[in-house]
């Protein structure tokens, strides 16, 4: 890791704490009052969806989403599976559809197991273990989890478990706060619909 780079960190926490309160006060506001209740109605009860992640050093955490499947979906499906679209609830796609599902994961941010941007915070199986262990080698598994990333804004989810961990990887080396504002401006484009993944 550079020395401009280790001296960034600290700032980019102060980013994400900052930026995750002001975030919690805006989505309350505009969305949180009533995506919760609806959600609510739609999953019979349970709005919201918490599994442990690999976060920064390898360290599980739980990361909050809102639940956009049904209760009795498999949690370890992945965008590949064939029937994944079955198990996405009506309301459910317009969260993913716009992003709004990851929305709770600014509480990750603010408590410090998250940033804004980084390598996406994975699961332990499958070919997301695949992805950790390259990330552990390139050196990317030593930054906190991003509500974004490099690898996100090149077709999202659509990525072999190689070439995520690549992007990541390109990622650590370059990081900065010029690369950071790029990436977060590039990934308001897409939930947008301004721009497409690369």
């Amino acid at each position: 890791m550079k020395t401009s780079q280790k001296i960034y960190l600290p700032f980019k926490r102060l980013i994400g704490i900052v930026g995750s309160f002001v975030g919690i006060i805006v989505c309350f506001a505009l969305l949180w009052w009533w995506v919760i209740p609806v959600n609510a109605i739609v999953t019979k009860g349970h709005p919201f969806f918490a599994r442990h992640r690999i976060g920064k050093d390898g360290k599980p955490f739980r990361c909050f989403k809102f639940r956009s499947m049904r209760n009795d979906a498999n949690p370890h499906m992945t965008s590949r599976d064939s029937n994944m679209e079955s198990q996405i609830t009506g309301f459910g796609k317009f969260l993913r559809k716009t992003s709004i599902d990851e929305t709770p994961q600014l509480l990750n941010i603010l408590a410090g197991h998250m940033a804004f941007i980084g390598p996406r915070p994975l699961i332990d199986v499958n070919e997301d273990a695949v992805t950790i262990e390259l990330r552990k080698e390139n050196g990317a598994s030593r930054l906190r989890p991003g509500l974004s990333g490099y690898a996100q804004i090149h077709k999202r989810g659509d990525l072999d478990p190689k070439t995520k961990a690549m992007f990541d990887g390109i990622y650590f080396k370059h990081f900065s706060l010029w690369w950071d504002i790029k990436i977060f401006v590039y990934t308001i484009l897409c939930v947008f619909g301004a721009v497409k993944g690369r």
